[in-house]
């Protein structure tokens, strides 16, 4: 392996190692493939802790790419759409207006639906068809790709049974046997198998930050969709993600369990070669679903640049050079098509600056940034 790989590892290692002995952090996996091909394969946890590389991690938000994945591999074969209504194989959904709602829309949080049920009792996350027939019967908050409101956790029965309806399987099995199946991953889960449960680590809250020296400023108002997408009674989202409920249903926007290899290899499946020879989508839907128009996008009302189900985080002047999605919390998943760089971030404890430091010291090692 050339040295620069061999550093890749060394310094991703010490990082880990070195948050643990600090308290910082407790358990954390690393995952990287260059060209295809494995880089960075490192863990580290607290003495004691049955932690290794096949230890699984909730991840919150960051399977939104992989869902979305597995909805292009429908697209790709023709199964799905972008610009179909989603109503065509839901008719259901199209109540209160919601015939010309696209997969397109759901995809890059232009559909106005973000908003949860108000109150806990109203329908359980792990009912699946309550949560769509919730959906189906929800007013959006403005017409079709009028606005950009971040659909944290409705992106699951959105893309999800939209996908059901087309396929006819469950939208679980649809990732499981579009992703997981051609690349050989048995650690990722929408939807936690009773034999599975062992091996996955709790979340746990953010380290107690010292009181800043300086009062901060004041926070900014509350945003009240953000409020209606993820309300209060999901919160805290370390307590939730945590529950045995939750993490046997399949929510897709918001209770992924994996490990980092996972999550990179799935990258590394969408550029070049793929990962160890294996493409999930060819170059044409995948520079489609990275495609940025910035004249388009001038239109739409709302913060953040997006693709169909990525968030794009390229240079200005080539936005989806690279793409993947984050979570809550601080994991991370992307790969940089210029190189062929696929890395993912897996944590158990909520926030800190180590993600950051991790991705700075694979880029640097493989001269990427």
């Amino acid at each position: 392996m050339p040295r620069s790989l061999i550093a890749a590892q060394t310094a991703v290692q010490r990082l880990l190692d070195d948050a643990v002995a600090d308290g910082s952090e407790s358990a954390v996996q690393v995952a990287a493939y260059l060209a295809g091909e494995l880089i960075v394969d490192a863990w580290a946890a607290p003495a004691g802790w049955p932690v290794d590389g096949r230890t699984l991690f909730p991840f919150f938000s960051t399977g939104k790419g992989i869902a979305a994945t597995a909805v292009h591999r429908l697209v790709e074969r023709g199964v799905l759409s972008w610009d179909e209504p989603i109503a065509r194989h839901w008719p259901e959904f199209a109540a209160e207006g919601k015939g010309g709602i696209t997969l397109r829309h759901a995809l890059n949080h232009t559909a106005g639906l973000p908003m949860m049920p108000e109150a806990p009792d109203a329908v359980s996350l792990g009912d699946w068809d309550g949560m769509c027939a919730f959906l189906a019967a929800s007013r959006p908050l403005h017409p079709p790709g009028a606005q950009r409101h971040y659909h944290a956790i409705t992106y699951s029965w959105l893309l999800g049974e939209t996908a059901r309806r087309a396929d006819g399987r469950d939208f679980g099995r649809i990732i499981a046997e579009e992703v997981c199946r051609p690349l050989g991953i048995d650690t990722l889960f929408f939807g936690l198998p009773a034999a599975a449960r062992g091996r996955c680590v709790d979340v746990e809250p953010a380290a107690t930050a010292p009181a800043p020296a300086v009062p901060a400023e004041p926070p900014p108002p509350p945003d009240p969709v953000a409020q209606r997408a993820i309300p209060p009674w999901v919160w805290p989202l370390e307590d939730w993600v945590n529950r045995a409920d939750v993490r046997q249903a399949c929510i897709p926007a918001s209770n992924g369990m994996g490990n980092a290899d996972a999550v990179a290899r799935h990258y590394a499946a969408l550029v070049g070669k793929g990962a160890a020879g294996v493409r999930l989508l060819g170059d044409a839907i995948v520079a489609a679903a990275t495609h940025w128009d910035a004249v388009a996008e001038a239109a739409v009302a709302g913060a953040g640049r997006w693709g169909l189900g990525y968030g794009l985080q390229g240079p200005d002047e080539a936005p989806g050079a690279v793409f993947g999605h984050g979570g809550y919390g601080g994991s991370t998943g992307f790969v940089d098509t210029r190189n062929g760089l696929a890395i993912a971030v897996v944590k158990s404890r909520m926030g800190g600056p180590l993600t950051g430091h991790l991705l700075a010291a694979v880029q640097g090692a493989v001269g990427s940034r």
